[in-house]
């Protein structure tokens, strides 16, 4: 079969795949998703410096993780894996998973609204960013945007409908399409990882066994999407169908790992995202049973005291129910 070509602004390595060529730093000529990942980078550093410098607070941890989650993009999305992501599924499906799964809950715990709420100047660009804060924290369309109405099945389809529909396979044969599924997953992973771990404001926010259980919806969503690709007998994506010859891959062996890889490296996000869950509802449960405890210590218990009393009251008879002479 011969090799699909790819329109559009791509370098296509020739080497056969290997740890060192995915990892060689080689910019594809048009590195969108790169560029803006430095851009964000760049953008959270100059306002946790600009809190360090007026002496105000900024946790290190937070810094870190979303510094962190810019530097996947930059790897995964700007060294030489992008390069084989035009040829192999399973390349592909390794970043798609990333950037749905991995990169969003470490962008999402750097908190960076807060960041941005707290470092914004105290002038006329600043008053204009705090009402854009407001009108989306108060929009009907942040909360449509957050609700798991939308997030879930956005899900589904940066799965089953692109691929098992059909539009892989046009949209993947170009640049342009290329890098926009790959935006989409981006922001679709945003959007469903914002309301499970995010602790910056927002339109409206999800209790803890909300959370649990959108996240135990989503799950098993990619897992059984992997059991289909490695069950599968013929290539489902045309771009994919004809690696490159010098790199001696088989397309359906290639795609058996796309599928194995949706199944246990999806997992894995989602296993700590649930951790997470868990011990916030521990945390905050033990927090509230704490304050009612000082609570009572310092006003009492009105109904304690109600039943405290009522059993005293029947102690001295006064309660006894009376008879019929």
């Amino acid at each position: 079969m011969d090799t699909p070509e790819i329109t559009g602004p791509v370098w296509i390595p020739t080497a056969p795949p290997s740890i060192e060529t995915f990892l060689a730093p080689t910019l594809q000529p048009v590195p969108i998703l790169p560029v803006l990942a430095l851009l964000l980078a760049a953008a959270y550093l100059t306002g946790a410096v600009r809190l360090w410098v007026d002496g105000r607070r900024w946790p290190v941890g937070a810094t870190l993780s979303f510094l962190l989650g810019c530097a996947v993009i930059v790897v995964v999305m700007g060294a030489g894996i992008e390069g084989y992501g035009y040829r192999l599924f399973s390349v592909f499906m390794f970043q798609q998973l990333t950037l749905m799964m991995a990169v969003p809950p470490l962008l999402v715990l750097g908190r960076p609204g807060t960041l941005l709420l707290r470092a914004m100047p105290h002038n006329a660009a600043g008053r204009a960013g705090f009402a854009i804060a407001r009108w989306g924290l108060r929009s009907g369309a942040g909360r449509i945007a957050l609700h798991p109405g939308l997030t879930i099945p956005l899900f589904l389809f940066c799965f089953y409908v692109i691929y098992l529909g059909g539009a892989a396979s046009s949209l993947l044969g170009s640049w342009l399409g290329h890098v926009s599924l790959e935006i989409v997953f981006l922001v679709g992973g945003l959007l469903f990882t914002i309301p499970l771990l995010s602790t910056d404001p927002l339109p409206v926010r999800l209790g803890h066994a909300g959370r649990a259980i959108d996240l135990l919806l989503e799950m098993p969503l990619h897992a059984f999407f992997g059991v289909i690709l490695m069950m599968a007998t013929t290539p489902l994506v045309a771009v994919f169908a004809a690696p490159p010859g010098s790199w001696a891959v088989d397309p359906i062996t290639d795609q058996s790992i796309a599928g194995a890889l949706a199944w246990s490296y999806g997992e894995l996000p989602g296993l700590l995202i649930a951790l997470t869950i868990m011990v916030r509802w521990q945390r905050d449960d033990t927090r509230r049973a704490a304050a009612a405890d000082r609570e009572i210590d310092l006003h009492g218990d009105p109904a304690l005291d109600a039943y405290n009393a009522r059993l005293a009251q029947l102690h001295r008879g006064d309660g006894e129910p009376r008879g019929r002479p």
